[in-house]
C-alpha cells in the first residue's frame, strides 16, 4: 500500500479549521505533514468546484477520501490499542461506520465568523436566555457556590457558556461525536489532529465516564452542555460529584466545575471582568485598536478613554485592548485577560463578546448603550478571502486566506485604511473591498 504525503494549512484567524483531504500534494504554506491512506493511485488535480462540496475540496478528492474511508479508521487500531482501548470498544464503535459527508458543507459556517456581530449578539444575549441563565442559577446555587470556592471562576460567566454553548439543554448538539471526529480523522485538512480527538473519544467511552449513546454534540466532536472537545475533556474534565465518573452530560456538578477548571488553567484570573463598554474621544488615534495593541486601563484614560455613563474602572492597572467590533461608527470595548480566556475556548472575538456580556446581563448589568451600524452590508465568506488574497498582494503577511480575519488581518486592514486617509477602525464592509476593486484596476 502506498503512501500519500500533504501539507497543512496555517489559518490566518487562529481557529482550527480543516482542510481538503485531496489526493495530491496541497499547494500552500507548509506547515507539517502527515500520511493519509489510500488505495488509489493519486488522481491528477482538478479545479472543479460545487456549490454541494467544500469550497476547497474537488468532488473527485470527496470520492476518493470516502471510499478509503474503512481502511483509514482500520489504520488507527495500532494507536488505540497503545492508549489502552480495547478492541472490542474500537470494533464497536468503529463497526459499519460511514463518515458524515454533511459535515463538509458545515466547515465554514459557523454563526460566530460568519454573521455580523449584532445579529449574533440578538440572537445569543435576549430576555429568554438571560432569565434562563438566571434560574439555572438559583437551581444549582449550592454547587455554583461550591465551583466558585474551588476554582474562582464566577456563576455568571459558566452560566453564560452553558446557555450560549446549549440553551441550558443536555447536549450540545445531536451528531455522534466518535462519527464525526473519525470523519475528520480521514477527510480533511487537519486530520492528525482530528485523530486525536478519535481516540481520545474511544478513550472517554472505553474509561465510562461518559456512556457511547451520550457521546453527541457538534460537527466537529464536541460533546455536553459547555461543549468539551475530547481532547479538552482529558484535560479539564473533573468528578466533582465524587461518583467516580468525570460525567460532563449528565452532572451538573461535573460540567460546572469542569468548565470551571478549563478557563482557571487557561488564565482566568479571580474577581476580574472580561471588559467594559467604553466611550472614545473625537481626535481618538484608531490605528491603537485590535488585540495587538496592550496597555494598562490607566492609560487608556490618559488618551481620553471612559466607561459607558461615567462609570469608574474598578481595576486600573488591568492590562486592556480596545475591541471596535464594527469598527468606529459601533461599540467599543476595552477588553482584558478574561476576554483571551475566553477566546482560548472559542477563538472567535463574536463569541467572547457574547459571553462576556450575556454574563453581565445575568449578573443584572444593562445592554451595550452604543449602537450599531446596521446599515452596513457585512462580507460574504469569499469576499473575506478575496479580501486577504488582495492585502497578501499587496504585501502583507497575514498567513492562509481563510476568511477569519485575526489580528494579522485587522492590523493589515488598519495600515491599508490609514494610507488611504480612512478611518484605520479595522473594520470592513462591501463599500471596503469595493473601493479595493476599484483602486486595483
Amino acid at each position: 500500500m502506498r503512501r500519500w504525503r500533504k501539507n497543512l494549512f496555517r489559518t490566518a484567524g487562529g481557529f482550527m479549521m480543516v482542510l481538503p483531504a485531496t489526493v495530491a500534494l496541497a499547494q500552500a504554506e507548509y506547515d507539517g505533514r502527515f500520511g493519509i491512506f489510500n488505495i488509489q493511485p493519486p488522481a491528477p488535480q482538478v479545479s472543479v468546484r460545487t456549490d454541494s462540496t467544500h469550497p476547497e475540496m474537488t468532488p473527485m478528492a470527496l470520492a476518493t477520501a470516502q471510499a478509503n474511508f474503512a481502511y483509514c479508521i482500520e489504520q488507527l487500531w495500532p494507536q488505540a490499542a497503545r492508549r489502552g482501548i480495547s478492541r472490542r470498544t474500537f470494533d464497536t464503535q468503529t463497526r459499519g461506520l460511514q463518515p458524515d459527508m454533511k459535515i463538509m458543507e458545515l466547515l465554514d459556517k459557523q454563526p460566530e465568523f460568519t454573521r455580523p456581530v449584532w445579529d449574533y449578539l440578538d440572537d445569543l444575549v435576549n430576555d429568554s436566555r438571560i432569565n434562563a441563565g438566571r434560574a439555572a442559577i438559583a437551581q444549582n446555587r449550592a454547587t455554583f457556590d461550591a465551583v466558585e470556592r474551588a476554582y474562582g471562576v464566577d456563576r455568571y460567566t459558566l452560566t453564560a457558556i452553558w446557555g450560549i454553548e446549549s440553551n441550558f439543554g443536555p447536549q450540545g448538539g445531536d451528531r455522534p461525536v466518535v462519527q464525526s471526529t473519525a470523519t475528520l480523522a480521514c477527510i480533511g485538512r487537519r486530520q492528525n489532529y482530528f485523530r486525536d480527538e478519535f481516540l481520545t473519544a474511544l478513550e472517554i467511552i472505553d474509561r465510562g465516564d461518559v456512556p457511547a449513546e451520550l457521546m453527541k454534540g457538534s460537527w466537529a466532536g464536541a460533546f455536553g452542555p459547555t461543549q468539551f472537545m475530547p481532547t479538552a475533556f482529558k484535560r479539564y474534565a473533573v468528578d466533582f460529584d465524587g461518583d467516580g465518573k468525570k460525567n460532563v452530560v449528565q452532572s451538573i456538578p461535573d460540567l460546572l466545575a469542569s468548565t470551571a477548571n478549563n478557563l482557571k488553567k487557561t488564565g482566568w484570573q479571580s474577581g476580574a471582568s472580561w471588559g467594559y463598554e467604553v466611550v472614545l474621544p473625537a481626535n481618538f488615534n484608531y490605528m491603537l485598536a485590535g488585540r495587538s495593541t496592550k496597555k494598562p486601563i490607566h492609560s487608556w484614560e490618559a488618551l481620553g478613554v471612559r466607561r459607558v455613563g461615567g462609570q469608574p474602572f474598578p481595576r486600573r492597572d488591568d492590562v486592556a485592548s480596545l475591541l471596535l467590533p464594527a469598527g468606529a461608527k459601533g461599540p467599543a470595548f476595552l477588553v482584558i485577560n478574561n476576554f483571551r480566556v475566553i477566546m482560548k475556548y472559542n477563538p472567535s472575538e463574536s463569541y467572547a463578546l457574547a459571553i462576556g456580556h450575556l454574563a453581565d446581563r445575568i449578573r443584572g448589568g444593562g445592554p451595550i448603550v452604543q449602537p450599531w451600524p446596521r446599515d452596513e452590508a457585512p462580507l460574504s465568506r469569499s469576499e473575506r478571502i478575496e479580501l486577504q488574497q488582495r492585502l497578501a498582494a499587496r504585501g502583507y503577511v497575514l498567513g492562509d486566506a481563510d476568511g477569519h480575519f485575526g489580528p494579522k488581518t485587522r492590523d493589515a486592514i488598519r495600515d491599508l485604511q490609514a494610507r488611504a486617509g480612512m478611518v484605520p477602525d479595522g473594520f470592513v464592509s462591501v463599500k471596503f473591498i469595493d473601493w479595493l476593486r476599484r483602486t486595483e484596476r
